[in-house]
């Protein structure tokens, strides 16, 4: 009998622990497959890898709901990742590298542009991972439960899967099987690099996502003992963290210049709606750890700050160059009918007046809570460029309505152009009306994740932006201080 109550308990164990054996048999094996090209050796680590991946699962849940010692076998669960994914993320990464020099020596510009990618992956999951570790280890110290945040829930679901993914694809040996089982893998490892790309992008926003909401947490805690009272070391400190986030905002702007310069025009969508995230997580990290307002030992001068500068440069470079670069170069080499200056003079145009938002936005000394004066930057870069999806994907397949789209583009341009300049024009401020609505902002997020390896993703951004577009008749009518604002 009391071996028939233990069970659970060893169960839970057996999850938490036998997750390192398992991947470190993967890592046997991958390594044994870079050395000989074993197929049998292959097809092992794969399936060693998905059963550590189903593992990683049910693991935390066993943990929570069957003790003794279930805060023991929580932490237990943590540490595993650690473990983990310290094997399997720079296992995967040489694995691409070998994969180029060995399987494809053929290789084209994109398929080293992933193996980079990957490469950025594995660096920032160790990261997020040492500093989760780090801000908990001072949260349980002084007493603090363990955040619940959904950015770090949703990165502990899809870190397995997306290291189990890129296991199978970087391994794979071609041509050298016909079982049911190797068809089943040559499938996963041959899905459009497109697919891996979007899939990868993802993880990235979730994991620096998980990062910002860690900040968020337990950044005025982590600094509290170290600088006592020294109220301006403290803050100085502090802002690091919303000024690193700032930095990716721009950084996702660069990248998906350099998509879109691969003609990976989804892909550089992608990043800008992470630029749009981290634009968002910046001035909610700066709000949480009490950087907005100024310190009452700090003499009073220049309006001016380092954050203050680094938002607008990384806004104007995500939000402003980004896009007006992925116009014209989507544009550049396809007829539209109109003249070939019309995309170079409209791009410009609407780079300089999106420059001239954001300086508005910054001198703005009455600004209304809860609203935008005219069309926030961020919502406007992801407008312009929604339609050049349709775009891309009529003008690849030769349609007949890849002039329309052409001059929709265009159209749609000087309209945003002109949106974010219509100061007396109030736009809700989207991002936290969905932090005081969260059931809005998880049907949305779960509707484009539906919609995203689908070909009409481009169409639901596309008729969300425009509804946005026009929003503001009827969203002018709520009361500042209830949709989610100061």
């Amino acid at each position: 009998m009391q071996s028939k109550k233990n069970f659970p308990q060893k169960l839970t164990a057996l999850l938490i622990y036998g997750r390192p054996p398992l991947v470190l048999g993967g890592m046997v094996c991958a390594i044994a497959v870079m050395w000989n090209r074993s197929l049998p050796l292959y097809v092992t680590g794969v399936f060693l890898l998905l059963i550590s991946m189903c593992f990683d699962v049910v693991d935390g849940w066993f943990a929570a709901r069957y003790p003794p010692h279930a805060t023991m076998a929580s932490l237990a669960d943590r540490v595993m990742d650690k473990i983990v994914y310290s094997i399997i993320f720079p296992l995967v990464s040489v694995g691409m590298m070998w994969r180029l020099i060995f399987i494809a020596p053929d290789h084209s510009r994109p398929e080293v542009l992933h193996a980079i990618l990957v490469l950025v992956l594995c660096i920032t999951v160790l990261i997020r991972d040492n500093f989760a570790h780090f801000v908990r280890s001072c949260a349980i110290q002084q007493g603090i439960e363990s955040e619940t945040i959904e950015f770090t829930r949703l990165r502990t679901m899809v870190a397995a899967p997306v290291g189990a993914l890129l296991y199978i694809h970087a391994f794979f040996l071609p041509g050298q099987g016909d079982s049911a089982i190797y068809l089943f893998i040559s499938w996963l490892a041959d899905l459009p690099l497109r697919k891996y790309f979007i899939i990868e992008i993802i993880f990235l926003i979730i994991n620096f996502g998980s990062i910002a909401g860690l900040c968020r947490k337990y950044g005025t805690l982590l600094l509290n003992e170290v600088c006592h009272e020294d109220d301006l070391l403290r803050r100085r400190i502090l802002a690091f963290f919303p000024n690193a986030l700032t930095v990716l905002n721009a950084l996702m702007g660069v990248m998906a210049i350099l998509f879109t310069h691969q003609g990976l025009i989804r892909q550089a969508y992608l990043f800008l709606v992470g630029a749009a995230i981290f634009d968002k997580l910046d001035g909610a990290v700066a709000r949480k750890l009490g950087l907005t307002e100024p310190s009452p030992l700090q003499k009073t001068g220049s309006r001016f700050t380092l954050g203050g500068l680094l938002d607008d440069i990384a806004d104007a470079i995500s939000f402003c160059l980004a896009p007006a670069l992925i116009f014209h170069l989507t544009l550049a080499d396809y007829p539209t009918g109109l003249d070939k200056p019309w995309p170079t003079v409209v791009a410009g145009a609407y780079f300089l007046l999106g420059v001239i938002r954001l300086i508005y936005f910054t001198f703005d000394r009455s600004p209304i809570p809860g609203f935008f004066k005219g069309m926030p930057t961020p919502a406007a870069a992801l407008l312009v460029v929604a339609p050049l999806l349709m775009f891309s994907q009529a003008a690849e397949s030769s349609t007949a309505t890849a002039p329309f789209w052409g001059i929709f583009c265009i159209s749609l341009m000087i309209i945003s152009s002109l949106a974010m300049n219509l100061y007396p024009v109030h736009y809700l401020h989207i991002g936290r009306f969905m932090d005081s609505n969260p059931w809005f902002g998880r049907f949305n997020m779960v509707l484009l994740l539906v919609t995203l390896f689908t070909p009409y993703f481009g169409y639901v951004a596309l008729i969300y932006l425009l509804l946005y577009l026009l929003s503001p008749p009827f969203t002018r009518r709520l009361e500042p201080g209830r949709n989610g604002q100061r």
